[in-house]
């Protein structure tokens, strides 16, 4: 009967001791679960950090670039009105000329004028081509059309005021006429040779 007890309290040890091993190997396993899964977050985070500092470099070296390409514009805007007077003064001079004096003034403006647009050429202002252009609202400004048979509708037949760019940027819209194709009439009058107007019968 004793001996019975100690192999019944001997198996008793060994399932405790069982046990307790079996709950030691458990721990380290949860242990580096644990840390792992908080290396993983903190890498996430890492990473969406670094992104996010990367668009912000991007989007700080865009505003600097765009800073320095255009720092000028205001003043080759303001200097703008300049060359609409020189072109207006030698505009009207045509056939007003009654010396050599207005000649050689005129040809100084004109000389003038080729010079300050070569200045401004150079730092990236550049006119719009306009005349027999096809109009393009994002570009041009109509202030007015032209009714006419030979052209089709939206082409450039007149600048009113000069536009330009800076560099790939509308500093100013040009002033155009625009072609508004003229509606055939319906019926077409026949006339005589003398002009009369035939009858229909």
């Amino acid at each position: 009967m004793g001996e019975i007890k100690k192999d019944i309290s001997n198996e008793k040890e060994k399932e405790e001791l069982s046990y307790e091993g079996s709950a030691l190997e458990d721990k380290p396993r949860d242990v580096v679960e644990n840390l792992q899964n908080e290396l993983n977050q903190q890498k996430e985070k890492y990473l969406r950090l670094y992104a996010e500092f990367e668009n912000y470099k991007r989007m700080v070296q865009k505003e600097r670039e765009e800073l320095i390409n255009y720092a000028n514009e205001k003043l080759i805007k303001d200097l703008l009105p300049v060359i609409d007077n020189f072109e207006l003064a030698i505009k009207h001079s045509v056939g007003e000329l009654n010396s050599s004096w207005l000649e050689s003034m005129k040809q100084g403006i004109e000389n003038t004028l080729k010079e300050f647009l070569r200045i401004l050429e150079k730092y990236g202002v550049k006119p719009i081509e306009t005349v027999g252009q096809p109009f393009n609202p994002e570009v041009h400004h109509a202030v007015s059309t032209f009714d006419t048979e030979d052209m089709d509708d939206n082409i450039i037949v007149e600048e009113l005021r000069k536009g330009y760019l800076y560099k790939d940027k509308l500093l100013r819209e040009p002033l155009v006429t625009v072609s508004k194709k003229s509606k055939p009439s319906s019926e077409s009058a026949t006339l005589h040779p003398s002009g009369a107007e035939d009858e229909k019968n």
